[in-house]
């Protein structure tokens, strides 16, 4: 979890909690399989296997004066327990309160909760709720049930700043976006989309220095190809891919396109990713790089936010992905292989 000062995802996301109990602020998580993760990544809960099957939580315990720690394996009701964390947050505002989805397709059976509740309760009713969700969301060949946490779905009904749309890519991003939810002053629900195979990725993990210095970034630059570099092309990602992308550069040592990575998609951080396009020649041409169906994932959104921020003058927006699909993916291990 931690190797020569680097900090693994799993790790980074126990020391924003621990550091928010530290501070007096409670966390809760509950989800179908918290606590061992279901990636077998997070082993919060230790459980003794020969004498009296007793149960011990180590983050609970870190400290004599600390804020509750609570972290419960749910039943398998999607809609039954996000519509009770949803409560659980209206009630104690200052608490980070966390719903984990076991893949991020299984909100599926909560939509009623999201589509009643969590996008529209501030606009119909005056009611706040700072509710974090994590979708784990990715392509890794385990079927059309187990790898979309249906991003298009919270980006369609996105608007008057709802909620927040999140796809961290780095164990410290990770970190200080858990940590800002809590630590502002306002409530917004949180729309995690966090990784499977990535979870165990070196790539991914954060130096110690990024977790006590810097801030969540909304859109990360590619500092490797600047303007100098004059890449033939720019592409924008959101998640897993981003990281593949430039594990392929390094690997091929190319430096003739860029990669910008957009952490942050809702409220859509358009000055940040402007900002990075300007170190670029005008009329480079940029993509829209995403795993999912062409029907699905943020190429929709992206494409019509591009034109309402008078972005598409200057670097007009294609796209790169899999064709129009009914289902999210293919069932085939096989057929993901050869799409990816």
């Amino acid at each position: 979890m931690v190797e020569n000062r680097t900090v693994d995802w799993a790790m980074a996301e126990a020391m924003a909690f621990g550091s928010l109990m530290k501070e007096g602020i409670h966390v809760r998580l509950s989800g179908q399989d918290v606590e061992r993760g279901t990636f077998s990544h997070r082993h919060h809960v230790l459980h003794h296997q020969t004498k009296d099957m007793s149960t011990y939580n180590a983050l609970a315990n870190l400290y004599p004066d600390q804020a509750p720690y609570e972290v419960c394996n749910s039943s398998l009701s999607e809609y039954g327990v996000l519509g009770f964390e949803l409560g659980y947050s209206m009630t104690n505002p200052n608490a980070l309160v966390l719903w984990e989805a076991q893949f991020g397709d299984f909100f599926n059976a909560a939509q009623v909760i999201v589509d009643q509740f969590i996008c529209s309760a501030e606009d119909k009713w005056d009611r706040l709720s700072g509710l974090t969700m994590f979708l784990p969301h990715g392509f890794e060949g385990a079927g059309p049930e187990h790898c979309s946490g249906r991003l298009e779905r919270f980006l369609t009904s996105a608007a008057e700043h709802n909620f927040q749309v999140a796809i961290p890519t780095t164990a410290a991003q990770h970190f200080h976006l858990l940590r800002r939810q809590v630590k502002r002053k306002w409530r917004k629900p949180l729309v995690v989309f966090t990784p499977k195979s990535l979870l165990r990725e070196p790539y991914v993990a954060s130096p110690i220095e990024q977790f006590t210095e810097g801030h969540f970034q909304r859109v990360i630059a590619d500092e490797a190809v600047r303007n100098d570099s004059a890449p033939q092309r720019v592409l924008l990602t959101a998640g897993k891919i981003g990281v593949e992308l430039l594990k392929a550069r390094e690997q091929a040592e190319r430096t003739d396109f860029a990669v910008i990575r957009v952490e942050q998609l809702y409220p859509l951080p358009h000055k940040e990713i402007e900002a990075c396009l300007s170190q670029y020649a005008s009329g480079t041409p940029v993509f829209w790089v995403q795993e999912e169906p062409r029907n699905m994932g943020a190429w929709y959104f992206m494409k019509v936010k591009w034109d309402e921020f008078g972005l598409e003058e200057k670097w007009p927006l294609k796209v790169i992905c899999r064709p129009e699909s009914a289902s999210p993916s293919t069932g085939s291990k096989k057929s993901h292989k050869i799409e990816q």
